[in-house]
């Protein structure tokens, strides 16, 4: 597990090292966060586009330490794509279908390349039966990694929020795959994770940068290739669980917020300010005490996911019904499904 340390450290310094000039590059090319509504937390101009670095960092070390072959190739074409759609984005504006066009065609690169939800097993079956996804495995991984790569997207509203929830969500996966014997995965989980920290202290809170659509929809796009390079090929169903509980956080706070939409007669892409951050922030909490508890939380998350793998699949599936059971009546409590106004 020790020589997992380097490929960390060097995300760290590499993407660390380039922030300064990453500042001072945004605010030259004006890539600036001007705040125009209320849900804006910040009230003054930041350079945007930070994630870039962290593109740059991790592939970089994905060519450095993995061997060349197709299915890295195509992870880099499709990863870049992301996040240039992203940094185009954070400069000009990009429509939401434009981007999810994008997504798209990132998704169907992996598919090419291989990297597919094929079959789960069922864990009621003595024998293990597979149920096969056949035809339905390319709609059901694009929906997987479009749903994901968004995901990190609509929680970034805070001061280093997505960058340290993605941290912590590449730890958590790191430690199951090393488990698995996916030594590759768990390599680019390092790195992820070793970005991640490289950037955050510039990212938190009072930010000197954002990580922009280039970071967020670039950290949810391979957190959504890692879960399913290391999880979602398994022959085990609850391992669809064990990733979205390790995502927990930018997951169900998406759910909830579509959900309450809907139920508003709202368009469950339109923006409020009923996310979990900004309930946490009218509580009083300021913005650093808010980030530390959804880190908390998502670690918890993350712990949790780490048991529950290594249960037999038959339990393991009962007790992840009875977590997400016990998740949704706990944001249903909290008014999760109500406008914040409300």
């Amino acid at each position: 597990m020790y020589k997992y340390i380097i490929p960390f450290l060097a995300a760290f310094i590499l993407t660390f090292i380039q922030m300064p000039f990453t500042i001072k590059i945004a605010k030259k090319k004006g890539f600036l966060d001007v705040p125009k509504d209320e849900r804006r937390v910040h009230k003054k101009p930041i350079p945007v586009g930070g994630g870039i670095a962290m593109v740059i960092s991790v592939s970089i070390l994905m060519v450095y330490f993995l061997p060349i072959n197709k299915n890295l190739i195509l992870t880099l074409i499709a990863s870049l794509i992301i996040a240039i759609s992203g940094l185009y984005d954070d400069k000009e504006g990009l429509s939401p279908k434009l981007k999810f066009l994008f997504q798209i065609l990132a998704a169907v690169i992996l598919i090419i390349g291989g990297m597919k939800i094929e079959f789960f097993t069922n864990p009621f079956d003595s024998h293990d039966a597979l149920l096969i996804l056949n035809i339905l495995s390319i709609p059901v991984t694009i929906f997987w990694v479009c749903g994901i790569t968004n995901t990190i997207n609509l929680i970034d509203g805070l001061d280093g929020l997505a960058s340290g929830v993605s941290m912590i969500c590449a730890i958590s996966m790191f430690f199951i795959t090393y488990k698995m014997g996916r030594y590759d995965v768990s390599l680019i989980c390092a790195l992820v994770a070793g970005a991640c920290l490289g950037f955050l202290p510039f990212n938190f809170n009072p930010a000197k940068i954002f990580m922009g659509d280039t970071g967020a929809l670039y950290l949810g796009f391979m957190l959504s290739y890692i879960s399913i390079s290391g999880f979602l090929k398994q022959a085990a169903i609850l391992m669809i669980f064990v990733p979205v509980l390790i995502l927990g956080v930018p997951v169900f706070d998406t759910a909830f917020a579509m959900v309450r939409r809907k139920l508003s007669g709202k368009s469950m892409v339109e923006a409020d300010k009923g996310h979990l951050h900004h309930r946490l922030l009218k509580m009083g909490l300021n913005q650093r005490q808010t980030v530390v508890i959804l880190y908390s939380i998502s670690a918890i998350f993350g712990v949790l996911a780490n048991l529950i793998s290594r249960f037999h699949s038959s339990i393991a599936l009962v007790i992840s019904i009875g977590v997400l059971l016990i998740i949704i009546a706990t944001g249903v409590a909290a008014g999760m499904l109500k406008n914040k106004e409300e």
